[in-house]
């Protein structure tokens, strides 16, 4: 796709791969692409978002940053609403199940890219940090609701106020990553991970992320509302059909995402 992000399509998974850790104006651009090329993608039902090398993301490029604030300091920042607010738009916006598979080194925005999927796979050892206020910056990337809703506002406040390292296994424990593997196999366990999901009840899923959106903010009310319609339209689907002959029928089931 470009020299920054490339897209590969294998049994009905699309993946994403940065081929460098920080974040560009190149880089950003050409992953809203491809993120929203996915979206309209029909044939693709699950993405695999991962990096190469050492590092998955590791924020803003400060070489191509520290050249933006001495041209204008005064606008060097508006990439947040210009260029980063419609990429984590377009990433959660994603009504396919969203796997990251974090290779490495993970930092500020990157780390708000890697929360901004659905489950996620991290090469032990790798090091995570919120980065900001060790360059003197509040947090973007819908970071900070991120980790409110993964761990909680009490140690939210202490990762972002604190940006101290610290590794994906800790990151296991407090539920920001679901699984750490070898670093050689995190690019095949997100795969299989994504393969499975590809191969599953993706309206369902679909559904299920929009249930998700919107559980911590909606009144219990309109959390019933929203189910009880996504259920009586999931009802009507293929899938449920098939999943409920083959449980009858003592098989596993074929979905098909219809």
């Amino acid at each position: 796709m470009s020299d920054t992000v490339t897209r590969t399509d294998d049994g009905g998974v699309a993946t994403l791969t940065l081929l460098r850790p920080g974040l560009s104006h190149a880089l950003r651009q050409d992953l809203l692409s491809a993120v929203q090329e996915v979206a309209a993608d029909e044939s693709v039902r699950a993405v695999l978002l991962t990096g190469t090398g050492r590092a998955f993301c590791v924020g803003q490029d400060l070489a191509e940053h520290i050249e933006s604030l001495r041209s204008n300091a005064a606008t060097s920042l508006s990439v947040v609403e210009d260029e980063y607010n419609p990429l984590i738009l377009a990433l959660s916006a994603l009504r396919l199940p969203v796997v990251v598979g974090i290779n490495g080194a993970c930092a500020g925005a990157g780390l708000g890219i890697a929360l901004a999927g659905d489950l996620r796979v991290a090469a032990a050892g790798s090091k995570f940090t919120t980065a900001f206020a060790g360059v003197g910056l509040s947090s973007d990337s819908a970071l900070a609701a991120r980790l409110v809703h993964c761990v909680g506002g009490s140690r939210a406040a202490q990762l972002l106020l604190t940006p101290d390292p610290f590794t994906a296994e800790t990151a296991e424990q407090w539920g920001l990553v679901h699984r750490v593997v070898p670093a050689d196999e995190v690019l095949t366990e997100a795969q299989a991970l994504a393969a499975r999901l590809a191969n599953g009840p993706t309206a369902a899923y679909r559904a299920m992320k929009a249930v998700l959106a919107t559980a911590a903010t909606d009144s219990l009310e309109e959390t019933l509302a929203l189910e009880a319609r996504l259920q009586t339209r999931l009802g009507q689907t293929a899938d449920h059909r098939e999943a409920v002959e083959a449980f009858l029928e003592k098989r596993a089931p074929h979905f098909t995402g219809r």
